[in-house]
This record gives structure tokens, sequence and C-alpha cells, in this order.
């Protein structure tokens, strides 16, 4: 009578002792998976230092044709193909959180960069600029939006990261009028950091008594607070993460402020995203001496001055709509800056339209637009940024 294979199922549906030994001995182990993934580094790290040489010959190259080391349409198009290329299980955040440092770092090997942004250490702004730069590059905190301006005209640095506008709160006054004053500047790139609020503290919930943060957070969450926290006073400070430092050291007080903020200063989250508006989004500007070329997927930052008549707005705004162009922005704003005695107020308007000035079709509208306008200055045409988290 033939016997049957080790293993094999016995009358019950059950096997035989055999089987689940051998069934052990394929299952994959601790040991041999953690055996796998130090091969894989050991690729990775030979990997990663030959893309590192391949930068450090583009850096020569750059140099040799008086070219600049940073070009955020290249960078957003080396991201851009890698979440295009990835099939998971990573999360797309983690993706191009890995090849923004990556390229921070490569770039590093040709140069190091020192951006400036409204500081200090891990407010909103210094998280923007790390968003976009990455921690390979010198991040220089500066006490004003002003003094941004500034250390960039003065060519202490190559960039500045300035906030614009929130989806929230609006337009970002203290940066236009910067725009005024220094007509040399450009929007060189964007950012759209995505704020989410945290309340942080050392002390319990119901024992919180006053709360610090910027203007622009405690307006973003004063819903929440009046519904939350009736018993609490509001205290206005320079940044987000001056109020994480306050709230480290004071009894009964509390910070609005990011979870990098809270982190950094040991404090505990005792609220998280109360923001009022789940879509909070702040647009950053990084400027240079430059303007970027031309990527295709552009947009124009515009800077222009009317005669103070009815209907001048709107014959300045025909030759886009003529020429099929889309106004993604329009803000009104009064220029201190060129009021003059004897005259009425001076209104300047800021624009944004989707394309590069140097596409023939915005070329031909601003053409026919400064002949309509007293003033009309391209602030800078740059890729269109995508919305990342803080």
């Amino acid at each position: 009578m033939p016997t049957k294979p080790p293993g094999s199922p016995r009358p019950d549906g059950s096997s035989r002792p055999g089987r689940g030994r051998a069934d052990a001995r394929r299952a994959p182990t601790l040991a041999g998976l953690r055996a796998e993934i130090d091969r894989i580094d050991k690729e990775l790290v030979v990997l990663l230092n030959r893309r590192a040489e391949v930068a450090s010959q583009i850096g020569q190259v750059k140099e040799r044709d008086g070219l600049e080391v940073w070009s955020p349409a290249r960078e957003e198009e080396v991201i851009a193909r890698a979440l295009s290329q990835s099939q998971g299980p990573l999360p797309e955040q983690t993706v191009r959180l890995i090849f923004r440092e990556l390229m921070s770092g490569s770039r590093s090997i040709q140069r190091t960069l020192r951006v400036a942004c409204l500081g200090p250490k891990y407010s909103y702004s210094h998280l923007a600029s790390i968003a976009k730069f990455g921690n390979a590059v010198e991040h220089v905190p500066v006490g004003s939006i002003a003094a941004v301006f500034e250390e960039v005209n003065r060519r202490h640095v190559q960039f500045g990261l300035v906030p614009l506008e929130n989806s929230t709160d609006g337009r970002i006054s203290d940066t236009l009028e910067m725009f005024t004053r220094h007509s040399g500047l450009k929007i060189r790139a964007e950012v759209k950091l995505r704020i989410h609020h945290c309340l942080l503290g050392k002390t319990p919930w119901a024992d919180v008594r006053r709360v610090f943060s910027k203007a622009q957070a405690l307006s973003q969450c004063r819903h929440w607070l009046s519904k939350n926290l009736p018993q609490a006073t509001l205290h206005e400070v320079v940044s987000t993460a001056h109020a994480a430092e306050i709230a480290q050291r004071e009894p009964f007080a509390a910070a609005i402020a990011s979870r990098t903020a809270g982190d950094a200063y040991g404090l505990d989250i005792l609220a998280e995203n109360i923001e009022d508006q789940p879509y909070n989004v702040t647009r950053f500007a990084v400027i240079a001496e430059q303007s970027e070329a031309r990527t295709g997927r552009d947009k124009s930052t515009l800077l222009l001055r009317i005669s103070n008549q009815a209907g001048a707005l709107s014959k300045v705004l025909a030759p886009f709509e003529k020429g099929g162009l889309n106004l993604t922005m329009i803000e009104s704003f009064p220029s201190s800056a060129e009021n003059l005695p004897g005259r009425d107020p001076s209104y300047l308007f800021f624009l944004d339209v989707e394309g590069h000035a140097e596409d023939p079709p915005v070329s031909k509208a601003l053409e026919l637009v400064r002949k309509r306008c007293e003033r009309l200055e391209v602030l800078g045409s740059y890729p269109r940024g995508e919305c990342v988290e803080s």
C-alpha cells in the first residue's frame, strides 16, 4: 500500500506534524529581514555617494558657465518625477522629504547657501524655509520682514523667505510694503505651507490662564479659543516660536505654535489642529536678485499703480481678459512710500497671473497694461509651488 508524503492532510483535514515545522523554516525571520535591510542600505549608500559625485560635477559646470547653484524649477521637476515613479508603500510626503534633503545635501557640496527668514528658529517662516531648501543650508533668522529684504539687498544672504498671504487672514501687508521699496528684488519661488496650530504648554488645559502667540495665529484660532479657553487672556508676541519659549517658563501659560516648536521647547501638546479653517495655508515667497527661467508651469506677480479715475482698473485689467490669462490674486494696497503732500492717496495693486512674463501671451498683455497704468513692475516669474505640510 503506498504511503502518503510527509505533511499530507489527514482524513480530518489537519496536517501532519512535519508540515508546521517546514512552514516555520520557510517563514521570514527578524534576523533574515534585518539582513536584507542591511544589504539594501549598503546599496543605497553606494548610490547616494555616486549621486553626490555627479552633483559635484554639476556644480563645477555651473561655476564654469556662471550659473546659479539653486534651481527651484529643476528641484521641483526631480521631486515630481520621484513621486510619479513611487508605487508605495512610502507615503508621498515621505518621498518628498527624502528627496528634499537629498538635493539639499547634494547642493551643499557645490556651495552652502544662506537664506534669511523671519525668526526665531521653529517659526513657521523657518519651517517654510526648511520645506523649500532643506536642512543643509544656513537658515538665518532675523527679527522682521524688512530685515529679510535688507539681508538680501545687502547680499549678506543669497535668498530671503517672506510670507505673502494666508488663506484665512489674507495679505501680509508688511511684505507688500517692502516690495514697493525694494524694486531690485524678485520673487524666485513660492512655498505653500499647510499650517497646523497646536496648543502647547506644561500646565493642564483647565489651568491655562494666558495664551501667547503671533497676532495672525491668534486670529486663525479665535473661534476655537473662545469656545474652549474662555477663561484665558490672549497675548500677542513677535512669533509663534517666541510664544513657545514663553510657555516653557511661565506658569499657567500656553502657546499657539507648531508641533516642531513644541518638541524643541519640551512642551506638551494640549490640543492639535486648533485652526478654525481646516484648509489653513500660508504662501511664502523666496526673494532674490533674479527671477526664474520659464518652466511651462509658472505664475507671475505684478505691481501696478493706476490713476485715481473711475474705470481705470477695468481698463488696466482688460488685456489679461482679452489674452485669456487667468488672474489668481488681486490686492489693493495703500502705499505710504508713494503718497506725496497735496496728492490724492496712492493705491497700488498686486496681481498674480498664470504664466511667465516671457510667455508670448503674457508679454503681449504686459505691453498693453504698461501703456494704461502709471507704474508696472514684474516682481517675479516663478514655478507654481505645491502645498506641503508644516
